[in-house]
C-alpha cells in the first residue's frame, strides 16, 4: 500500500513540474531572443548616429550644409521607420511568449485535471483494499 501512494505521490510530482520545467525552459530563451534583438537593435541605432556625425563633420562649406541638412530628413524617415519595424517585431516576439506560456498552461490545466479523475477511483480502490 505504502509502495502504491508513494508511486502515486512521485508520478504526481513529476506532473506538476514538468509545467514549470517547460516554463522555466521558454523563459530563458525568450530572454536570450529578446536580449539579442536589443542589443542588435542599439547596434543599428549606434550605426545611424555615428554616419549622421561623420557627414557632420565632412560640413565644408555652405553647399555641404545644404546636402548635409536636405538628407536630415531622410535620415530621420529611416530612423522612424526602423523603431516601428522594431517596435513590431519585438511585440511579435512578445505575443508568441504569451501563446507559448497559455500553451504550457492549458497543457498542465488539463494534465491536472486528468491525473485528479484518476487518481479519486485509485485512492477509493486503495481504501476499500485496505479496510
Amino acid at each position: 500500500m505504502q509502495d502504491t501512494i508513494l508511486t502515486a505521490f512521485t508520478e504526481q510530482a513529476k506532473t506538476m513540474y514538468a509545467p514549470m520545467a517547460k516554463f522555466n525552459s521558454l523563459f530563458v530563451e525568450n530572454m536570450e531572443k529578446m536580449t539579442d534583438f536589443q542589443l542588435n537593435a542599439i547596434k543599428s541605432y549606434a550605426e545611424m548616429g555615428l554616419d549622421q556625425m561623420k557627414k557632420a563633420s565632412d560640413i565644408k562649406d555652405a553647399e555641404s550644409m545644404r546636402s548635409f541638412t536636405s538628407a536630415q530628413a531622410e535620415a530621420a524617415s529611416a530612423l522612424n521607420k526602423k523603431i516601428m519595424e522594431d517596435a513590431k517585431t519585438f511585440s511579435d516576439m512578445a505575443l508568441e511568449f504569451k501563446a507559448q506560456v497559455e500553451s504550457i498552461m492549458e497543457e498542465a490545466r488539463t494534465t491536472a485535471a486528468t491525473t485528479a479523475t484518476t487518481a479519486k477511483p485509485a485512492t477509493k480502490t486503495t481504501a476499500k483494499t485496505a479496510a
